[in-house]
C-alpha cells in the first residue's frame, strides 16, 4: 500500500558525479559566511542547531503573529506565508552544503538542489482555529525521534567526509538517510511552526 502523500514536500538531487574535495575538506569553514547572513535573517546567531540539519531557522520563522492570525482572524498573509517558505528554502541549500550533499556554494534566492514545497493554506476550509495553540505539544514524539536521528546524522556525514575525501563520490545510502532526515524535520516544522497544515506529519524518511 503507498504511503500517503504529506503536504510538506522535499527533495535534494543526488550529485552523480565525483565533489570538490578541497572544499569537502574545509566545509566547517567555507559555510561560515552564508551561515552568518542566515543567522542574522533567522535571529539564530550563534546557535548552530537552529538551522542544521533541520535548517528551520526556527527563530526567523512567523510562527506567534501567524498562530494569532489563524486563531483571532483565520487568515494567514501571503507574504508571510512567501516569506516562511523562502527562508526553509534558503536555510535547507546551507544545511545540503554544510552536510557535504552539494558543493555549489548556497543561494541566496536559487532553488540549486533543493527542493522544498508546501501548499499556501485555505485557512477556513483546511486549518483549524485552535490547532497552533497546541501543534508544538503534539509535535513532541517527532522532536524526541529527531534527536536520535540527528545523532545518527552526524555520524553518517562524518563517514560521507571520509568516503569523498577518498573517492570523490557521497555514498547514496548515506544521502538518502541524511535527505530523509531532512524531510522529516521539514515536515515537522510545516506542521507545527509554519502552521500550513494540520495533517500530522508522519514517522518516516521516505517521501
Amino acid at each position: 500500500m503507498e504511503p500517503s502523500a504529506y503536504p510538506v514536500t522535499f527533495g535534494v538531487d543526488y550529485p552523480d558525479r565525483d565533489l570538490n574535495r578541497l572544499s569537502t575538506a574545509f566545509r566547517i569553514i567555507t559555510v561560515i559566511p552564508i551561515a552568518i547572513i542566515l543567522s542574522l535573517l533567522s535571529g539564530a546567531w550563534g546557535r548552530y542547531e537552529e538551522w542544521a540539519p533541520a535548517a528551520g531557522a526556527a527563530v526567523g520563522i512567523l510562527f506567534i503573529p501567524t498562530a494569532l492570525m489563524i486563531l483571532f482572524r483565520q487568515k494567514y498573509p501571503r507574504w508571510w506565508y512567501d516569506w516562511n517558505l523562502e527562508l526553509l528554502r534558503f536555510g535547507n541549500r546551507v544545511a545540503v552544503y554544510l552536510l557535504l550533499m552539494d558543493d555549489r556554494y548556497p543561494s541566496t534566492d536559487e532553488k540549486q538542489a533543493v527542493q522544498l514545497d508546501f501548499p499556501y493554506p485555505d485557512v477556513e476550509r483546511d486549518l483549524e482555529r485552535g490547532m497552533p495553540i497546541v501543534k508544538w505539544l503534539l509535535a513532541i514524539p517527532h522532536y524526541i525521534v529527531l534527536v536520535f536521528l540527528d545523532i545518527g546524522v552526524f555520524f553518517a556525514v562524518i563517514g560521507a567526509w571520509f568516503a569523498i575525501l577518498f573517492t570523490g563520490r557521497y555514498p547514496r545510502g548515506i544521502f538518502d538517510f541524511v535527505e530523509g532526515v531532512m524531510r522529516w524535520h521539514n515536515r515537522v516544522i510545516g506542521y507545527a511552526l509554519t502552521l500550513v497544515t494540520d495533517k500530522y506529519p508522519p514517522f518516516r524518511l521516505s517521501p
